[in-house]
């Protein structure tokens, strides 16, 4: 009920300064147990997130012969298209077919693909001591995992928004 659009947008200014009620829709025991289904699919996708499928992502690898030639990984880059579909993780490798739904599931006011994607940019500290000893952090490292990661979180987004969009569009 609370991922329900319309119940957040009629409750908007109370849920900002209170804790959230629960309404009862329907006027059946049939449209408890229709809710129930979706609070049950809604969980088991945010709760198992790393064991749905993957979303079939195209990746795409083309060699970044300057980095290979200077003995380096290739160049982090971590960047999401939404009007393409696509994510640009190095100079070597992108991700093609992301749905645009999946765009639209935010987490808080960020989509859920930009915050993974910025979890994982490589950040440098200020202060050069801690720089030379402790920074040993690279992209390329987590590579394969993010790109794991990326296409379950596909997955999950666009579920999530299919089931909240069921949800709206049902009878209260």
């Amino acid at each position: 009920m609370l991922h329900d659009p319309v119940y957040r947008e009629k409750y908007a200014q109370n849920l900002k300064r209170e804790f959230p009620r629960i309404p009862l829709y329907g006027t059946s025991p049939a449209d408890f147990w229709h809710w129930a289904a979706w609070g049950e699919a809604l969980m088991a996708l945010h709760i198992g997130y790393e064991a749905v499928a993957p979303f079939p992502l195209a990746r795409t690898d083309t060699p970044d012969e300057k980095a290979r030639a200077a003995g380096l990984p290739p160049k982090a880059i971590l960047r999401a298209d939404p009007a393409a579909g696509c994510i640009t993780l190095d100079t070597e490798t992108t991700l093609r077919g992301i749905p645009p739904e999946a765009w639209t599931y935010k987490l808080g006011n960020r989509c859920a693909l930009d915050w993974v994607l910025d979890q994982y940019k490589e950040k440098k500290p200020k202060d050069p001591t801690i720089r030379e000893k402790f920074d040993t952090y690279r992209f390329a490292d987590y590579k394969e995992k993010v790109i794991d990661l990326l296409a379950c979180v596909t997955t999950v987004s666009v579920e999530t928004v299919r089931i909240v969009a069921a949800m709206k569009a049902a009878g209260r």
